[in-house]
């Protein structure tokens, strides 16, 4: 297992992203982003490379949306 000085506690990875913790578990829970837990208190941990992704990705997609069709013209 890597280093535990290598992870974010849900606060600090919350604050990280600047969204609420409740989003950050939802996220989690979706599937968008791993989490891993403390092997003594089992505290959600993430790790900052996992972050960094999910920010690159966001950043992506709202600087390169996806087209949109053509609203269907009215009869």
């Amino acid at each position: 297992m890597p280093k535990l000085d290598e992870f974010l506690k849900i606060n600090e990875a919350a604050d990280y992203l600047g969204v609420c913790r409740n989003t950050l578990r939802n996220w989690c829970r979706q599937g968008k982003i791993p989490e891993y837990r403390h092997p003594v208190n089992n505290y959600r941990l993430f790790k900052t490379s996992d972050l960094d992704d999910l920010l690159q990705a966001t950043d992506q997609a709202v600087n390169n949306p996806k087209p949109r069709s053509a609203p269907a013209k009215p009869r």
